[in-house]
């Protein structure tokens, strides 16, 4: 019986982007430790990942509250993720937290999911 060397493309498995889920209450007591979270995500060895260019993800569709506490936690996630060299992208944004990130601005600082994947309005 002879075990020979398989034929064809080697499997490589897909690369998974990096996501930061937040859930429940955002207050600005766990904003540290959300920075933190990414962070360390960031400098994990799937941070180190051959596609520099990619977008880290925040999925925000388990947040209860859209409010101020919640848009300085997406600003300051921004920052860290620039600073990594690196674009926050958000998903799942429920209108009201659409409409504070337009409001203040940081629509035009964090890439938003495309509309198909937004929370559909009540």
């Amino acid at each position: 019986m002879s075990f020979g060397h398989r034929t064809g493309l080697p499997v490589v498995a897909a690369m998974n982007p990096i996501v930061l889920v937040v859930t429940g209450h955002v207050t600005r007591d766990v904003v540290p430790a959300l920075c933190t979270e990414l962070e360390t995500l960031l400098n994990g060895p799937r941070g180190a990942a051959p596609d520099q260019d990619a977008p880290v993800e925040c999925d925000l569709g388990g947040v209860e509250r859209a409010d101020l506490a919640l848009v300085e936690a997406v600003a300051r996630l921004a920052l860290v993720a620039r600073r990594a060299g690196r674009q926050l992208r958000l998903r799942r944004v429920g209108p009201e937290l659409q409409g504070l990130l337009d409001l203040v601005g940081l629509a035009d600082v964090v890439a938003l999911e495309e509309p198909e994947g937004r929370v559909p309005r009540p």
